[in-house]
This record gives C-alpha cells, sequence and structure tokens, in this order.
C-alpha cells in the first residue's frame, strides 16, 4: 500500500472486484482510510483477515464509525448531533431502497451487505443506540449497559459473522451467539479501559450505577481520580463478567468459515487490555492500557496456535 500525505493513492487500491457494480475500489479506500485512522486495534488485527474479506470488514467498520463520529465528535454541516445522526440513518434506509448513494462509505457497505447477505435489520438497533448517546450517559444496572452493547457493538460481531460465514457442521444461527460474545466482550474492555477519558471528556460513566453503589464507589471518587480498594475490587467484578463473554467467543471462533485467526487476534489483543489496566495499578485516569507491536504479534502468535488446536 502507498499512502502520500495520509491519503491512498490510485495506484495502492485493492483489486476489489464488487459483483453488483455500486462500490468503486476508492469507495472501499475511503472506508480503509476511516479504520485505521480511528482504531490501531481494530486495524492490526484486520492484517490476519483474508485480504479478500478485508474490504468488506472496512465497510462494515467505516458504516458505523461515521454515525459515531457524527455523535461524539463532530456534526458540522447539521445543527445537532442528533440531526446529523439522523441524516446517516435516513442516508442508511435510502440506499437499502434504490440500491445506490451518493457517500462513498454507504455505497461501499451496501455493496457489502448484498455480497454478503447482511440482513438490513441488523443495523436498526445501532442507530437506536447512537441517538441514546446524545441523552443518556449513566447506566442504572449491567442489564441496561448490555442493551446499549446490542446497538452499540453487536451489530459490529453480527456483520463480521455474515462475511466470514461459517464452516460445516456450523451454521450462523450456531455462530451469532458467539459473535455477540465477542462484541460485548470487547465492548466493554474499551469502556474499562477508558473510564476516567470518557467521564473527564464527555461525562459518559459505562460503570453500572448499581455496581458503583454496591462497592461503595462515588462520581465524587471518580472525578479526584481515586484509586482505592473499593475501585479495585469494582474493576475486578467487571473483570470477572468480562472474561465470561470471552471464554464464550473464544470457543465460538471455530465455527467461522474464513478468518478464524484475524477473530482470535483480535480477541487476545482486545483481551490484553485487562491485564494491562492491573499492570497499570488499574490507573484508567491518567494511563491508558495499551500493547506495543512486540506484545500484539505475541498475541497473534497466540491466537494462531489456538485457531490451529481448536
Amino acid at each position: 500500500m502507498v499512502v502520500k500525505g495520509g491519503h491512498m493513492t490510485i495506484s495502492a487500491l485493492p483489486q476489489i472486484r464488487t459483483k453488483t457494480g455500486i462500490a468503486s475500489p476508492e469507495d472501499y479506500a475511503a472506508c480503509r482510510q476511516i479504520m485505521r485512522a480511528a482504531s490501531k486495534n481494530y486495524s492490526f488485527a484486520s492484517n490476519f483477515l483474508p485480504p479478500e474479506k478485508l474490504h468488506h470488514v472496512e465497510a462494515l467498520y467505516a458504516l458505523m464509525r461515521v454515525g459515531d463520529d457524527r455523535v461524539d465528535v463532530s456534526h458540522d454541516g447539521f445543527e445537532s448531533p442528533l440531526a446529523a445522526i439522523e441524516d446517516w440513518e435516513r442516508t442508511y434506509w435510502r440506499a437499502l431502497e434504490i440500491g445506490d448513494s451518493p457517500n462513498p462509505v454507504m455505497r461501499a457497505y451496501l455493496n457489502t451487505a448484498i455480497e454478503c447477505g447482511i440482513p438490513k435489520n441488523t443495523m436498526s438497533a445501532y442507530f437506536r443506540a447512537m441517538k441514546n448517546d446524545l441523552k443518556i450517559t449513566r447506566f442504572p444496572t449491567f442489564d441496561d449497559l448490555i442493551y446499549y452493547i446490542e446497538g452499540s457493538a453487536i451489530p459490529v460481531g453480527r456483520g463480521m459473522a455474515y462475511i466470514l460465514g461459517t464452516q460445516a457442521p456450523y451454521t450462523l444461527d450456531d455462530a451469532l451467539p458467539g459473535a455477540d460474545s465477542l462484541s460485548i466482550a470487547m465492548q466493554l474492555s474499551n469502556f474499562w479501559r477508558d473510564i476516567g477519558q470518557d467521564f473527564e471528556d464527555i461525562g459518559r460513566v459505562y460503570l453500572p450505577q448499581e455496581d458503583m453503589q454496591r462497592f461503595s464507589y462515588s462520581e465524587e471518587d471518580m472525578a479526584a481520580r481515586r484509586i482505592n480498594d473499593d475501585f479495585i475490587q469494582l474493576l475486578e467484578f467487571q473483570f470477572e463478567r468480562t472474561e465470561h463473554y470471552y471464554a464464550h467467543a473464544r470457543d465460538s471462533v471455530k465455527m467461522l468459515g474464513a478468518g478464524r485467526w484475524g477473530i482470535m487476534s483480535s480477541l487476545e489483543i482486545y483481551h490484553a487490555i485487562l491485564p494491562g489496566i492491573r499492570r497499570n495499578g488499574y490507573d484508567v485516569f491518567t494511563h491508558r492500557a495499551r500493547a506495543n507491536t512486540l506484545r500484539k504479534l505475541g498475541l497473534v502468535g497466540r491466537a494462531g496456535w489456538q485457531v490451529l488446536w481448536q
């Protein structure tokens, strides 16, 4: 790949042959740029997906990232974040209705959805979650948090399952629960890693309110960046929950028809956030748990062995 000034040159575009003719290589290149700029972990793990599937993964990611950014980053050109995400939702349904779109990301996703058989309603919960982002900043219970994740993350996992398919004797009905578990686990890991940033930058608390009360940890403690035994116990309680989802997802990777190494790599890289938080002394306020390239390569190697022996 050749990149100049942050933009992919035409000569470096992947050789994509679309069955529908809706999207061009340039449309998929726009999706690739969005994914590479937005997520180091996701982009790194995507390098281990089958090349013939990668552009579909990038289109899926970019579709959802555009909506996320309209809510949390910038709503330029619209009177409000709500107007921006509602416009993206209308663009989505319009593209499905007419089979085309003036937006390159939407064209790419539309082509991917048709080629891979992703159901139209897969994204309904996503748009619901994005609009809820604008008015919901606290989650009374863990069930409330999971309901939010059903829109914010599970559509990604389900879309990935349709893109990668399954291998006999498994069906998509068999694989989707594991895809859901991986989506939940990865989203929770991000939430726990970004507790300080989410609270200070956008005033959002993903820790369930009932759990904060249970462990006697208040928002005043959070504002003071207080790391005490109560906070550590609170985080470990959430880590244990998250581990259950990772365990289920890990056992389900074998069902996929393609991309098992890439998916297991994603699982291992995001799972590494939890011990990373521990290594940082549970400081999620001034340190961001992350793995360097060497560590990621080790996790990818571990993922390969797991896939081989499943």
